[in-house]
């Protein structure tokens, strides 16, 4: 998924930064989840994982991939759906994928308020998705609300079916790279028949545990090996940036305004979007959780200057910095950086 801040280049990187900690298993906090790819990898390496993040579609990421531990079965369901003959040897979570992909669409919340046809008659007439591929968005969410509100599909496997949609959307969602506007003209991959796509699962044994909450009020119960730390670098909430795919992981029909449909975000709103706000933040995170390291994943173009940062985390042990050349997320390529095709994160590494 296409996010900004996402470490999936940097995961090895960060993962060299824990093993020069000598901590090689125990937990592993991903304070800002995100999609939960820090979490995924770790959780890979034998640790035990804890997540959250504000952000609802976040939390659908962990539970499916995170919390989950198994491939999912679908035994009820598929006793009470009938999937094409053609799937005989697909498993059973393919079978379900190829049965929503085949669903007729529907005039939905999707369809109606982020495509040219179905906001034709209102005052914003928005672009986000073509009508056919909101339809079936639509289609698919609905029956995946349904099987839950039957008891057809278990916990496990509801998350992982709206986990697959989320992850699909922004192959066919008409953006730059984010949801906070749409392009004038449809980008070719908008034009695509909308599939939901295939996930991976991250088999394992161990019980983790996930959030959708402000990872601030974790603080006072956490107790990690590792703390890692990725918070948002500027002033840009991420709520706004991703409010189409937050809408559509919770399909609550939210009253939305102006020209690109935003839903209210006032209870998703991240400390670390204000310099002042910030530092407190993160001199309270270092001070109150227990933890043997904390990670901080930073950006040298972060509204926290490097010297405040070490600042605050030599209070509280000894700090050492690692800086990493990163290619620059294509949203964020604007005022006097906008020539710069690179940028440098920033590990710091604090033991307690």
């Amino acid at each position: 998924m296409r996010f900004i801040g996402n470490k999936e280049k940097l995961l090895e990187r960060i993962h060299q930064a824990v093993l020069s900690t000598s901590v090689k298993d125990g937990v592993f906090c991903d304070f800002f989840s995100g999609t939960s790819n820090v979490g995924r990898f770790f959780k890979e390496k034998g640790f035990k994982i804890i997540s959250s993040d504000l952000l609802y579609f976040s939390y659908v990421l962990q539970k499916a991939y995170i919390s989950n531990n198994t491939e999912p079965k679908f035994t009820k369901l598929l006793k009470n759906i009938k999937t094409p003959k053609n799937n005989l040897f697909s498993s059973p979570f393919e079978s379900i994928k190829n049965y929503l992909n085949n669903l007729k669409g529907v005039n939905g919340f999707i369809y109606k308020n982020y495509t040219e046809e179905g906001t034709k008659n209102q005052q914003y007439k928005r672009k986000y998705f073509i009508a056919e591929n909101a339809k079936r968005i639509d289609a698919i969410r609905i029956k995946i609300e349904e099987w839950k509100e039957k008891n057809l599909i278990n916990e496990n496997e509801y998350f992982i079916l709206l986990a697959s949609l989320i992850e699909s959307a922004p192959f066919y969602a008409n953006i730059s790279g984010v949801y906070a506007a749409f392009l004038k003209q449809y980008d070719p991959r908008a034009l695509k028949r909308f599939e939901m796509k295939s996930i991976k699962f991250y088999s394992g044994k161990k019980s983790h545990a996930v959030y959708n909450k402000d990872s601030m009020d974790l603080l006072n119960n956490l107790d990690a090996d590792i703390l890692y730390i990725d918070p948002p670098y500027n002033n840009r909430q991420y709520a706004p940036n991703y409010h189409l795919l937050e809408t559509i992981a919770k399909y609550d029909n939210p009253p939305i305004k102006g020209a690109t449909g935003l839903r209210d975000y006032k209870n998703q709103k991240s400390d670390f979007c204000n310099k002042e706000t910030a530092l407190t933040a993160l001199d309270k995170i270092a001070k109150t959780a227990k933890y043997r390291y904390l990670i901080l994943s930073y950006n040298s173009e972060g509204i926290m200057p490097e010297k405040d940062i070490m600042s605050v985390l030599k209070k509280y042990g000894e700090v050492t910095l690692q800086n990493i050349n990163y290619p620059r997320f294509k949203s964020n390529n604007n005022g006097d950086s906008r020539h710069k095709k690179t940028i440098q994160e920033q590990l710091y590494i604090l033991r307690s």
